[in-house]
Parts: structure tokens; C-alpha cells; sequence
């Protein structure tokens, strides 16, 4: 994020973006926008699991250069 905003929280909320910031390797306002992101595509697309969403946000955020191509039938390494 280029430029930011300044918004008031419940201490409460702040504290869990805090515990699962640390947890993701997140900043606790990245955490915050991540979970906003979710919230809204959660909101456009509800036929959509919520931990689908929320993982396949993640995984955009993830470098290319640690992916991995997907191989049908393939096993883990």
C-alpha cells in the first residue's frame, strides 16, 4: 500500500490482527487488509467457502519464483 489512512479498532480486533499477523508473516495492517480482502470477494462471491477465497488470495501474494507447477496425479516432494 502506497499511502494510508489512519481508522479506529476495536483493541480486541487489533490484538487477534496482532496474534495472526505474527502467525502469516504479516504486518498487522497487511493482516487487516487481508482480511478485508477476503471479507469483500467473501461478499461478491457467495457460493464461494470462505477458506477458498481466503486461500487463493494468499497464494497471489506468494513469490513466482517459489511455486511450484501443478502435475495431475503428481505426489508432493
Amino acid at each position: 500500500m502506497s499511502g494510508g489512512a489512519s481508522i479506529r479498532i476495536h483493541q480486541e480486533l487489533y490484538e487477534q490482527a496482532r496474534l495472526d499477523a505474527a502467525a502469516e508473516h504479516r504486518t498487522i495492517s497487511g493482516q487487516i487488509e487481508f482480511w478485508a480482502r477476503v471479507g469483500r470477494a467473501a461478499l461478491d462471491n457467495p457460493d464461494l467457502p470462505v477458506t477458498f477465497i481466503a486461500e487463493s488470495l494468499a497464494s497471489l501474494s506468494e513469490p513466482r519464483e517459489q511455486s511450484r507447477p501443478f502435475v495431475p496425479g503428481g505426489r508432493p516432494e
